[in-house]
């Protein structure tokens, strides 16, 4: 897991360092923020003073009709030695037993101009993405018609020769043979790849390609969320492969089952066509439509009206 000082949010949102500028350094340990409303009234019992704490308005509203020996108490308290950080929104003046306090702890302190509100949303977006929950994988990640296909299978059945073929086709590379995947949500993950091989293609026989290079930006992306897995398998004339699309099988990555096609691979088989149809049939079941549900109906409905028909047979 990445870690997160104090000097990124300072870097990532050009927030002002207004006091504690040595302890930019301090390391979160969760991504929960935390506004001291109560603890400015003196009750720090469960103050959570390991999490990043935001002042708003009405913090610093309350703060200011509090006497000086009050200030100092709840400044002091407020800065400890595993406080993080501590930011105040709206470009507000800061008062200045805050500021003696953070210098003597080493608490960051920081200002934003923009409201508590956005402030606290972007914030908790970008701390939850790094304290997210977080695994790797072997496949090939690729945006197909905005679904996002992980190709997965035992080295050499063509995963990567796939993936080239689908850029080719007007889709886009995520990642190849290494996939990152963070959960950014219960039902949410995202897959990125690792930076070192970053827009890279092997292809056996060629070495390393460079998708951006040679297809140009559109043909590559950083990130996508994973929808639908595609795992490629050598034929198995003795294995039953699903000739209808009844059976929904799933795969759980993290905490997520994701829905999961195994198709199995034989000369002659175009892979990169068959998965580009199963991204554009897997968003027609997003829609509601499923060809295998239409198919059962028929064939029910054409089983029932042969039923009637023998029943209505006058045998005299």
């Amino acid at each position: 897991m990445a870690k997160v000082q104090a000097k990124d949010l300072l870097e990532q949102f050009k927030l002002e360092l207004v006091a504690g500028e040595e302890g930019l350094e301090r390391e979160f340990i969760m991504s929960d923020i935390s506004r001291p409303g109560i603890e400015l009234t003196g009750y720090f019992r469960y103050y959570p003073k390991t999490r990043l704490q935001v002042l708003g308005k009405t913090e610093l509203s309350y703060f200011k009709d509090l006497s000086e020996e009050e200030k100092k108490d709840r400044s002091h308290k407020l800065c400890t030695r595993v406080t993080p950080c501590i930011v105040v929104t709206r470009g507000m003046d800061i008062p200045q037993e805050l500021i003696d306090a953070a210098n003597k702890r080493g608490v960051p302190l920081l200002r934003s101009p923009y409201k508590t509100t956005r402030v606290v949303s972007r914030l908790t977006n970008f701390l939850e993405a790094h304290f997210a929950p977080f695994t790797a994988m072997h496949g090939v990640l690729v945006d197909i018609h905005g679904v996002g296909v992980m190709i997965t299978g035992q080295s050499g059945v063509g995963k990567s020769e796939t993936a080239l073929e689908l850029v080719k086709r007007g889709h886009r590379l995520v990642a190849d043979d290494s996939v990152e995947i963070r959960q950014e949500d219960y039902d949410r993950l995202i897959g990125t790849s690792p930076k070192l091989i970053e827009h890279l293609l092997e292809i056996r026989g060629l070495g390393i390609i460079n998708v951006m290079t040679l297809f140009g930006a559109s043909a590559v992306r950083s990130h996508k969320k994973l929808d639908y897995v595609i795992n490629l398998e050598n034929w198995d004339e003795k294995k039953q492969y699903d000739r209808i699309g009844m059976d929904e099988e799933t795969i759980k990555i993290i905490d997520v089952d994701i829905p999961k096609a195994t198709v199995p691979v034989r000369p002659g088989r175009n892979l990169a066509v068959i998965i580009e149809v199963a991204a554009m049939n897997f968003r027609l079941k997003r829609l509601g439509v499923s060809a295998a549900e239409e198919f059962s109906a028929r064939l029910t409905k054409q089983i029932s009206q042969e039923k009637e028909n023998i029943g209505h047979i006058d045998y005299d």
